[in-house]
């Protein structure tokens, strides 16, 4: 019942052909979320009345880890087959300009999800080789009735409205799925989102995973368990370690807070280990190679990123993620908001103790107008495609240089 339940709002078995592994990992995640609740709080609800309850968190975790394999496992098999030929659709695409020869190139990289392109049509174009080409426009229809085709894509570049018009009746009489190819050159290059309102279609520019209220509590609930560990097993130690050397090396407090921008652009005060000597500066000047306030025991904790360790308390008591763009200080925010492109889309998330940009490299020193456009446009594209998997990676990655050394703290 509650399985029903979970695959009528997750729609868990409807797999489209073009979704990448992190979008289907993430629809799991949901669905095994969902069913998980419900379950729990079913069971222990009627414990004792007359459902017997036994082991049954052990139960619902050997479940997903099967769930899981079993999907992962359909669908290495399924990508298999199509490689070689088999569970196929044959489309052909109608049209040219860019779109089509992008189309073009999508189905030739890529042959596991299962489309065998039979032919473009189109009128002669500069962007296509003559052999590409396998008819006019006018050859469409009787080449798909002959091959029967599956799908037609259509590429409104170059097409009239009739034309299209008329392509779409034929198929709809056919039974031949017809697809629109969108020519958005020029203004948009990415992911977009599509509502209608009624019979009105409303093109969102910018895909926000983190706007479906299930992703966010899925990446909350990974940010309360991550850091209550890191603060459990980890920060007492470093404390104990490190307060002693912090107090010995100047006069001042352990921990320096800071106030700096958050998600939406609200303030909040982020912590850290104190890495230099008390000075009137702090809030206004960023720290630079060789900077005579940074301490010697806030060098190590700055090269190594464990002056960063105290900010797993901002992430769980929820004004920061344990993974998402760096905060900045509110004048440096206010700044590169007019000198920097998108810079403040940034802050349409909660910013992260690491971060994809971070993870790439892209960290310290900002006066450099070049690297901080290049930070905003990695901290737009994890923005724009976050998922519980991408978070796990950019966990994973941060670790294994903070390890080996090859992580430059800021």
């Amino acid at each position: 019942m509650f399985w029903s339940i979970t695959i009528a709002f997750i729609r868990v078995h409807e797999i489209d052909r073009g979704l990448r592994f992190e979008q289907l990992f993430t629809q799991y995640l949901r669905a095994y979320g969902l069913f998980s609740i419900l379950l729990v709080v079913f069971l222990y609800f009627l414990d004792g009345f007359f459902i017997p309850v036994f082991h049954v968190e052990l139960k619902i975790v050997v479940w997903g880890g099967v769930f899981l394999l079993w999907r992962s496992l359909m669908g290495f098999f399924i990508n298999f087959l199509r490689r070689r030929g088999m569970n196929f659709r044959k489309v052909i695409i109608v049209g040219n300009g860019h779109p089509a020869k992008e189309m073009m190139k999508f189905f030739e990289n890529h042959p596991e999800i299962g489309y065998h392109l039979k032919g473009i049509f189109c009128d002669p174009t500069s962007l296509l080789e003559k052999e590409q080409i396998t008819g006019g426009i006018q050859d469409a229809k009787t080449y798909s009735l002959e091959n029967k085709i599956d799908e037609i894509y259509c590429s409104l570049s170059g097409l009239k409205i009739d034309q299209v018009t008329d392509l779409m009746n034929f198929a709809d009489n056919n039974m031949i799925r017809f697809k629109v190819i969108p020519d958005f050159r020029g203004f948009l290059n990415r992911r977009i989102k599509i509502d209608f309102y009624d019979l009105v279609p409303v093109l969102s520019m910018r895909n926000e995973p983190l706007q479906n209220t299930f992703n966010r509590i899925i990446k909350r609930a990974f940010d309360i368990v991550f850091s209550a560990i890191v603060l459990i097993l980890i920060s007492p130690i470093a404390f104990l370690i490190f307060t002693p050397l912090i107090k010995l090396s100047s006069k001042g407090p352990v921990f320096f807070k800071q106030l700096r921008s958050g998600r939406n652009n609200e303030e909040f005060y982020c912590y850290k280990f104190r890495t230099m000597h008390v000075n009137d500066e702090a809030d206004s000047k960023q720290a630079e190679k060789g900077d005579a306030r940074i301490t010697k025991i806030g060098a190590f904790l700055r090269k190594t990123s464990l002056d960063e360790l105290p900010q797993f308390y901002n992430a769980l008591i929820g004004n920061m993620s344990v993974v998402g763009p760096r905060p900045h200080m509110l004048k440096h925010t206010e700044e590169y908001s007019k000198l920097v492109d998108k810079f403040m889309v940034r802050q349409l998330v909660k910013p992260g103790v690491t971060g994809w940009a971070q993870v790439h490299g892209l960290r310290g020193d900002t006066r450099d107008n070049t690297l901080m456009e290049k930070r905003v446009e990695y901290d737009v594209w994890y923005l724009e495609n976050w998922s519980p998997l991408l978070d796990i990676k950019i966990v994973i990655i941060t670790a294994w240089q903070v390890i080996s050394g090859k992580h430059t703290g800021e």
